[in-house]
């Protein structure tokens, strides 16, 4: 076992799985590249909202770039409204800090605003325990799916597909009832600030 695989397997921890119909809790932040600052209401879609809790070192976030990007555009085409979040500790993870997240939404693609959380309220507020962690919201902004992206993961031999995630979606944009199998999404934990 590799000293990269070895990293990635001490890292995983599960999301925290959320309530099903909790209401999505606002937030006001910066967009690291257009530097503006963006409201909940600013990227709700008039089908649902996609909320995203990433970061820039993450390996597994990393792994799963490429399908994020294709899962916004297909939530972009059919009215679901995507935003992403990072929250982690910059003093400590400076790879993540606003300047470098701007360079890797640019490098990507991302065809979603990528905010800032630097007190980390909005991360506590959704319970984002890790990341990749997902959280998609109806038209009425009550909680629909948690959970992972699919079953893929750094080191497994899966190519990421989106599978889970594009169920949820599939399931809400049908007006049918939250799929039954969520799966808790595995990731880096989220960085938190060490209490002074």
């Amino acid at each position: 076992m590799d000293d990269r695989f070895l990293e990635i397997e001490m890292a995983k921890t599960p999301s925290t799985m959320l309530p099903l119909d909790t209401t999505a809790p606002d937030f006001v932040l910066p967009d690291s590249v257009s530097g503006r600052r963006v409201a909940l209401a600013d990227v709700r879609g008039a089908q649902g909202t996609l909320v995203m809790f990433i970061c820039n070192h993450c390996p597994y976030v990393k792994h799963v770039n490429v399908e994020l990007v294709r899962v916004a555009r297909h939530c972009a085409d059919r009215g679901i409204g995507v935003v992403a979040i990072s929250s982690n500790d910059v003093t400590n993870y400076p790879d993540d800090a606003p300047d470098r997240m701007r360079d890797v939404a640019r490098e990507q693609g991302y065809p979603f605003p990528y905010l800032y959380d630097e007190t980390q309220d909005v991360a506590r507020a959704y319970d984002a325990a890790c990341t990749p962690d997902f959280f998609l919201f109806d038209a009425r902004d009550r909680l629909v799916y948690r959970g992972r992206l699919d079953a893929s993961t750094p080191g497994n031999g899966r190519s990421p597909d989106g599978a889970d995630l594009r169920a949820a979606l599939e399931a809400l944009l049908a007006g049918a009832a939250p799929i039954a199998s969520q799966q808790p999404s595995i990731g880096c934990n989220i960085k938190w600030k060490r209490a002074a």
